[in-house]
């Protein structure tokens, strides 16, 4: 599948919601040729020197849910993440667009939270409620599903991005509920 790719210092993940600002020509096309197909979300690099391929490889397709212009004139719009993809080539057109080959990798499996893992969920609320802003952007949170709450833990968490790619490259949540369950014992 091709897809245009939109790298940022933030990542989305499925079920993640973002907003974003378009102002430049190039993603203000991206946004046009989107359609039901989406773009992807990529994680910036910063070690990797080829301004090119700047870009971890898992990455995340998206679509827009929602836009509007903001008071400042710009493209607002909100976007859904779809699935996690691995960029398998990219190229840059030329306006400066960067798009890539990627292949679906498979989602991780949905479950309910264990027993001891509970308090993630509970702590996840905890963000919410600190940033209601962010808490609106989730009309139905699934507080109970293990792979939404690490998600959304992973998109919010500050670690370093190459232990996050790393996490969001595994073939399941088990690594990611692993480290936020170390973290949250270790903060408490």
């Amino acid at each position: 599948m091709k897809l245009a790719l939109f790298p940022l210092s933030a990542h989305l993940l499925p079920g993640g919601i973002m907003p974003l600002r378009i102002f430049e020509p190039r993603y203000q096309r991206m946004i046009a040729e989107a359609g039901e197909q989406g773009f992807a979300i990529c994680m910036l690099d910063p070690r990797q020197p080829d301004a090119l391929r700047n870009m971890y490889p898992i990455a995340t397709r998206v679509r827009i849910v929602d836009f509007d212009q903001l008071p400042d004139g710009l493209l607002g719009i909100t976007v859904l993440g779809m699935e996690r993809v691995r960029i398998t080539d990219l190229w840059q057109e030329s306006d400066g667009l960067r798009v890539g080959e990627v292949e679906v990798l498979p989602p991780w499996r949905t479950g309910r939270l264990n027993a001891d893992q509970h308090s993630l969920a509970r702590a996840l609320q905890e963000v919410f409620n600190d940033y209601p802003e962010y808490a609106a952007l989730y009309r139905n949170p699934d507080w109970d599903d293990a792979s939404w709450v690490a998600q959304r833990w992973l998109e919010v968490l500050p670690i370093p991005v190459e232990q996050k790619q790393w996490l969001v490259a595994a073939e399941d949540n088990q690594p990611a509920l692993s480290l936020l369950s170390g973290l949250l014992v270790a903060s408490h």
